[in-house]
């Protein structure tokens, strides 16, 4: 595969809720001590991805996806809104951390792309 899924989220409007109950179900350890207070679950030993556990604003609903990584993050989204996709958000630094993205696919599932 050329380009890999590295990373999912699950979020909801009571990311503290959904943290603990993650945690307590899967033994996930996840650790929220940032800055957004984004709840980080680190990938397992001997294989799998990583992923994060968050809030939305109250207003928004929550959703699950997956990001995979790509060389060039509006090159990606580019060819997405080609293809029928449209992007949710655009190419975004988050300094020190990530660049990344997110798009809906032609059936309106909405997932990431992070630069590689």
């Amino acid at each position: 595969m050329a380009d890999r899924v590295v990373h999912f989220e699950v979020t909801g409007p009571d990311g503290e809720a959904l943290k603990q109950f993650y945690a307590n179900i899967f033994g996930w350890s996840i650790d929220g001590s940032n800055p957004m207070n984004y709840g980080i679950v680190p990938a397992p030993e001997g294989g799998g991805i990583g992923g994060g556990v968050s809030g939305t604003e109250a207003v928004a609903p929550g959703y699950v996806t997956f990001y995979v990584a790509v060389d060039d993050p509006q090159a990606t989204l580019d060819a997405i809104e080609a293809a029928g996709g449209r992007t949710v958000m655009p190419v975004t630094e988050i300094p020190g951390t990530v660049t990344l993205a997110q798009f809906q696919d032609p059936a309106g599932n909405m997932v990431g792309i992070i630069k590689s």
